[in-house]
């Protein structure tokens, strides 16, 4: 599978070599029309992971990584974190999480539309 700003390796969870194959096609291909939308590259600190990886840095135990449809983005100021954030709604992402040093954009189903922070 061939993305113009991804690779399936920026998704590897870091216990787990080429596990970025485990993300669903469909939310990589929304994160890259963000990218499009954006203008600026995206750092991905977090995509797939693993149940004990999970685990390991505290995340919730239905975390939408361990399903492969969410990824972390790092941001390093005020105007980038608006830019994807406004790139990220754009795309359709309905559900986003906003930290001070990244902004995790998911689109499981199985929860409700949500924008929160950490």
């Amino acid at each position: 599978m061939n993305f113009k700003y991804f690779s399936l390796s920026e998704f590897d969870c870091p216990s787990l070599p080429q596990s970025g194959k485990n993300m669903d096609t469909n939310f990589v291909y929304k994160l890259e029309h963000a990218r499009e939308l954006a203008g600026i590259p995206f750092k991905i600190t977090s995509g797939y992971r693993t149940a004990d990886h999970n685990k390991q840095v505290g995340g919730v135990p239905n975390s939408s990584h361990l399903k492969g449809v969410a990824a972390d983005i790092a941001v390093g100021s005020g105007s980038e974190r608006y830019i994807i954030l406004n790139a990220l709604i754009k795309a359709g992402f309905k559900r986003i999480g906003v930290a001070k040093g990244f902004i995790h954009a998911d689109t499981d189903d199985t929860k409700s539309n949500s924008v929160w922070t950490y």
